[in-house]
């Protein structure tokens, strides 16, 4: 049993202020999601663990969910919910090489004197720079290597598109 906290969704939806402070002192797993494009338009977990801090932040006081039981709730229990911690999740000996590089040298990121906390709250998707998965480079200084992102685009749009057109919308 887990719980998938979308706070970005949530807020969009009025779906209200989720317990997630309460659900953790309980020792209730907690990880992050994002519903999906349509409930929170932008799928970047940069946002998502921001959002779940200052959400709760707001409600609980300062001291309430740290950055880096945030980045764990992004990571290792993610992975966790998902029956997948002995693969990814963490940079261990014998789990898949799933990396992602992080350019904080940003003005809004800067002064990143605390890793972590930088990318909890600084952090934003076109700072990623590099992404393995598996060890297969994927996006190397900040281009996708394995597809034509604005063919993706251009194709979604189309479909996106033609599923209006024949809906009558």
């Amino acid at each position: 049993t887990n719980v998938a906290h979308c706070p970005s969704s949530n807020l969009k939806l009025g779906s209200g202020l989720a317990r997630i402070a309460e659900m953790l002192a309980r020792k209730i797993p907690v990880s992050l999601g994002a519903d999906g494009a349509a409930c929170n338009n932008r799928l970047d977990p940069f946002t998502e663990m921001r959002t779940a801090a200052l959400l709760q932040k707001l409600a609980h006081g300062p001291e309430v969910l740290p950055a880096v039981r945030v980045l764990r709730m992004a990571t290792i229990d993610g992975a966790r919910a998902m029956g997948l911690d002995q693969q990814i999740g963490s940079i261990e000996m014998g789990k898949r090489a799933d990396v992602i590089v992080v350019n904080l040298d940003r003005i809004h990121s800067s002064p990143a004197r605390d890793v972590v906390s930088t990318l909890v709250y600084s952090a934003q998707p076109c700072d990623v720079r590099t992404v393995a998965i598996d060890g297969r480079v994927v996006m190397r200084a900040g281009e996708l290597t394995t597809l034509n992102e604005l063919s993706v685009i251009q194709d979604a749009n189309r479909e996106a598109n033609l599923l209006v057109e024949r809906a009558g919308i």
